[in-house]
């Protein structure tokens, strides 16, 4: 209709962008209520749980036809294989590490996500870097490698999260599936994996479903709504705003859970530390500014050549 907004201006879409990233920043305190659980389990439960919630999403939305093409091209099939082992990886790295005390040094790995990701697309798409984003890529190189000098060992944790999840941004910028027809393949592909490892510790008593407490219990039952919700607002406002503003918003989730790292479980953050994220910071500025600017280019552009 003519009087509904522009995509690019829809106050829905950059609510429902804002509302993932809010959730994904605040989910710390969620993965925190069960350090007791190895986080093996708790990714095969995730995965397992997150698949139940994404079915019952097709079959709200009378959808399972955007899953054939997986399996109809081997291709699509491997493509998705790969970034299902790529967000595995990812989601066990970071339950592990924020149960273990490493909230900050995650939060440093998202931080980190948007400049290693046109560092990929330089070296993988070979796309062409602007001078602000050559220089946002050496201050983040800077202050990771002040961090390894100042406090002696490399954030592996940071830059295991970063690199993952931006090989899987890369693929799935490959992939023919839409979002919540991607997850779901995903999470199909995951599935015997996790339900062998559910089932093995099961078998062995070591499973937390019937030995844990029962909010711990509830807490893993449900694990497929928090995983899955915040993905379902982003692929909603993804495709309703600015891909700037997109940009920006993504670090609403890095800084709620830095602070959470620091102020709620009083994380180690000393000098050292400070000066990585003050490079890190720094370069992200610049790389939005970059980013800003050059969506101002191409919307003014059309007007120009009139």
């Amino acid at each position: 209709m003519a009087n509904d907004p522009p995509a690019s201006h829809d106050p829905r879409g950059a609510l429902a962008a804002t509302g993932a990233f809010l959730l994904w920043g605040i989910v710390p305190l969620y993965w925190h209520q069960m350090q007791g659980v190895s986080p093996f389990e708790l990714i095969a439960h995730r995965s397992t749980w997150s698949l139940l919630f994404l079915l019952g999403v097709l079959a709200w939305r009378r959808d399972f036809a955007s899953l054939r093409p997986a399996f109809a091209d081997f291709r699509i099939l491997g493509l998705n294989a790969l970034s299902s082992a790529l967000l595995a990886t990812n989601w066990t790295i970071y339950v592990w590490a924020v149960n273990a005390g490493h909230i900050i040094e995650s939060s440093l790995g998202y931080f980190l996500t948007p400049l290693c990701n046109v560092g990929f697309g330089c070296l993988f798409l070979h796309e062409r870097l602007r001078r602000l984003q050559w220089l946002a890529i050496v201050l983040a190189a800077l202050g990771v490698t002040l961090l390894l000098v100042g406090v002696g060992h490399t954030p592996w944790i940071a830059l295991s999260l970063a690199g993952t999840w931006s090989c899987y941004g890369l693929l799935k910028k490959k992939s023919a599936l839409g979002p919540v027809a991607g997850l779901t393949v995903e999470t199909i592909v995951l599935l015997p994996v996790a339900a062998a490892l559910l089932l093995w510790r099961a078998s062995t008593g070591e499973g937390a479903l019937g030995h844990a407490s029962p909010v711990v219990q509830a807490y893993i039952l449900s694990a497929g709504v928090v995983t899955s919700i915040p993905l379902l607002c982003f692929a909603y406002g993804a495709r309703r705003i600015r891909l700037a503003t997109l940009g920006l918003l993504q670090y609403i989730a890095p800084t709620v859970q830095f602070l959470i790292g620091l102020l709620v479980y009083r994380e180690p953050f000393d000098s050292a530390r400070f000066q990585c994220y003050l490079f890190i910071w720094a370069g992200l500025i610049l790389y939005s500014a970059d980013g800003f600017w050059a969506q101002r280019r191409l919307l003014f552009r059309p007007a120009e050549a009139v």
